[in-house]
């Protein structure tokens, strides 16, 4: 028995040795950093949880795109972090409602505004404009910028000539309602002018902090509500500076403390040499090749704070106002100095610094902003904090120019986020962004807007054909269906696109990378689905649905799709796309089916007129609805949602290149081709005989030469275009 058990022991099975596979090294995100002009990993200090930053608006205008290239690209980077990488991320924006320029306009509308109320006469007017144009002109012939100086040349030409009808009517005489007429052109085209000329006479009487506060509170409202058109997702936190005052006070003071700042004549100022020779500290950290930069430097501190006597209180003209004491005509409020406000970098720093406190993960800004402010910010932050680690990430988005000039008011291209949303829609706008690197020059021209509307239509023609096949009935089990070769190749080329998109979004964030990944492999899926309907079969729905889902689901997390959409585009107005898709569909099945019935009866019965019809519903009615119907041979018609506007734009181009076509027949060739018809020609091409052989009769004859003239007429405008002369 004891030998028995021993055999039956040696010769039990077990289980082999078990290796894990080897794998593959998980792509991890980099970030361009400005703090090391590199790709970094990404490495938030406190697990998941991210902190963030970004430099709001001064709000004394309306926005515009340049305010877009910032918000959009970080909107697009926020959502990444967030939805993608699955960061909890913390973002904080300010809004900056103190500032020199806020105060400048906000006293010149102030003052303009009572100078119409007056109601000046004509003479008092010319007199007006006279004394105004005499400082404008110092300040024309004082100014460098090319830019700056073509708008104030630009100025003094338009109010010259609005001048001279006026001059002219006063000297004649002319009745009141003439001369009325010809003062208020004046006063729009002198509007800046006079606007800058009464506050340099009267801006120092301006005392009501009111008047201050009215301007930013508007323009504030209006940057909401483009940002919301623009599907920008709001902070989860907004800081106005003037709300801030307190903290801003505290934190100068602790700078001041700390050794870092100094008091002079009521401001105080941030000591960058004391700063620079500290052995913890660095001053400069993003553009050290900037520092010394006067001209930067003024620009930062603000057109009302560069005076010899401003100027005069520094030790160092490096060093900048952490504190401005308040002169007349000047918003202030109460601190240890005497009355004054707050310096523009240090606004940014107090809040920041109060919620996110001695270090944050990301700071983000334009890049224009790198030096002075963001180094500034740097500087006195770690100044209060006695750290050199306020920010582990700065971020900075690229230049935006227009049509490949840098925008401004003076080249007339000053473009507002309104009226670019006039001509091209949020998603559209928000395509041309993603089709961009975020940190790279972006232009924004008629070309690049006409890829974004390209590439949407692209997309959008894949969705509804996707639609089109899962609108198919077909029972529970005939959802899974099997898999050819086809289907292998396609599905493995899926993942392999989903692969470089993860490597492409940890590449700093690389989404013109991804949108190209994403035109890849919509294009393989539409040349399999050409290939199925070449041999009259169905396309796999289940895969092409789950492609879709996934595109749909990266269109949503870059906030390309901003409705709830299970797949696709939205159909319809804001809110409706869901209940307007389910709710019509199942209608224009039923009349696409009628219709194809209908169709097969008068082809089979040989009755054209009903053919013409069934034409006419689906070119000239249907696309007025915001249908298509597309008819393949021997295949269902494909029914398709799409906006109104994109298919009344289809029909006329078609309705253009139809035309287009018929223009470039050479009369001599246009009878030539129908040989069911006719079978003997002129030397013109008229035809003289029928396809029996037949000579014509004359009414036939005479039928057939007025259809060659009016063919001549087409051809010699064809001809005369400029693109198609004679000569080519």
């Amino acid at each position: 028995m004891a030998g028995s058990s021993g055999q039956q022991g040696k010769g039990r099975r077990v289980q082999p040795q078990w290796s894990p596979p080897a794998g593959t090294q998980p792509c991890r995100l980099h970030l361009y950093n400005s703090l090391t002009r590199n790709k970094e990993v990404f490495i938030p200090q406190d697990g998941k949880k991210v902190t963030w930053y970004c430099c709001g608006p001064t709000v004394y205008d309306a926005s515009h795109m340049g305010h877009a290239r910032s918000y959009i690209s970080f909107d697009i980077l926020r959502r990444v972090l967030k939805d993608y990488f699955k960061f909890d991320v913390f973002y904080c924006m300010n809004i900056t409602d103190i500032d020199d320029k806020i105060i400048k306009r906000a006293r010149q509308n102030y003052l303009f505004e009572q100078y119409l109320e007056k109601r000046p006469e004509a003479a008092q007017l010319l007199e007006d404009v006279q004394a105004a144009l005499k400082p404008f002109s110092v300040k024309l012939n004082e100014t460098t910028d090319p830019d700056k100086k073509q708008m104030l040349e630009r100025i003094q030409h338009e109010v010259q000539l609005a001048t001279e009808p006026l001059e002219k009517a006063v000297q004649s005489r002319l009745t009141g309602e003439e001369v009325n007429s010809c003062v208020e052109v004046l006063l729009e085209e002198a509007k800046d002018l006079l606007s800058d000329w009464l506050d340099s006479t009267l801006g120092s009487d301006v005392t009501d902090n009111s008047i201050f506060s009215k301007l930013p509170k508007f323009w504030e409202g209006e940057f909401h509500r483009d940002m919301e058109a623009l599907n920008v997702l709001p902070p989860d936190v907004l800081t106005r500076v003037s709300e801030y005052v307190p903290e801003i006070v505290n934190f100068v003071q602790k700078i001041v403390d700390n050794g870092y700042g100094y008091v002079s004549n009521g401001s105080v100022y941030f000591d960058t040499a004391k700063f620079a020779s500290s052995e913890k500290h660095s001053y400069g950290k993003l553009v050290p090749e900037a520092v010394g930069d006067q001209k930067a430097l003024q620009e930062g501190e603000g057109d009302l704070s560069i005076s010899a006597d401003r100027l005069s209180e520094k030790r160092s003209p490096n060093d900048f106002a952490l504190w401005k004491a308040s002169k007349p005509g000047e918003p202030s409020w109460p601190c240890p100095w005497g009355k004054g406000r707050p310096g523009w970098h240090i606004e940014c720093s107090a809040m920041a610094g109060t919620l996110l406190g001695a270090s944050m993960d990301i700071h983000g800004g334009g890049f224009d902003l790198r030096f002075p402010h963001h180094d500034n910010e740097l500087a006195q932050s770690e100044a209060y904090f006695e750290n050199d680690y306020w920010v582990r990430y700065f971020l900075h988005t690229g230049h935006l120019t227009i049509a490949g000039c840098k925008m401004s008011k003076s080249l007339k291209n000053f473009i507002t986020i309104k009226d670019a949303l006039k001509k091209h829609s949020a998603r559209q706008l928000r395509l041309a962004f993603l089709m961009h690197s975020w940190k790279d020059t972006l232009d924004y021209s008629s070309n690049t807007m006409e890829s974004a509307l390209q590439y949407e239509k692209f997309l959008n023609e894949f969705f509804l054909n996707v639609k089109d096949i899962l609108r198919a009935p077909v029972d529970i089990t005939g959802q899974f269906e099997k898999w050819g070769e086809e289907e292998a190749e396609l599905n493995k080329n899926f993942y392999d696109k989903k692969t470089a998109i993860h490597e492409a979004l940890c590449d700093n964030v690389d989404t013109r990378t991804v949108m190209e990944e994403m035109r890849a492999l919509v294009s393989q899926c539409n040349l399999y689905m050409a290939a199925r309907k070449a041999v009259r079969k169905r396309p796999n729905r289940a895969l092409l649905e789950n492609i879709a889902l996934y595109l749909t689901h990266m269109l949503k997390i870059f906030g390309a799709i901003e409705e709830e959409s299970s797949l696709g585009f939205p159909v319809g107005g804001s809110g409706t796309s869901l209940n307007l898709e389910s709710t019509v569909m199942p209608y224009l099945q039923v009349l696409s089916e009628f219709r194809e019935g209908v169709r097969k009866i008068a082809r089979e019965q040989k009755v054209p007129e009903v053919l013409q019809l069934s034409d006419a519903l689906r070119d000239d009615i249907l696309p007025e609805l915001g249908v298509r119907f597309e008819d393949h041979e021997g295949l269902p018609t494909v029914v398709k949602l799409v906006d109104r506007n994109t298919l009344l734009k289809e029909r006329e181009e078609k309705r253009q290149a139809a035309k287009l076509a018929k223009m470039k027949i050479p009369p001599s060739e246009m009878f030539l081709s129908e040989t069911n018809k006719y079978s003997k020609f002129d030397e013109n091409g008229l035809p003289t005989h029928d396809a029996e052989g037949k000579e014509l009769s004359k009414g036939q004859a005479k039928k057939v030469k007025k259809l060659f003239e009016a063919q001549e007429k087409l051809y010699k405008e064809y001809l005369q275009m400029p693109q198609n002369g004679s000569f080519q």
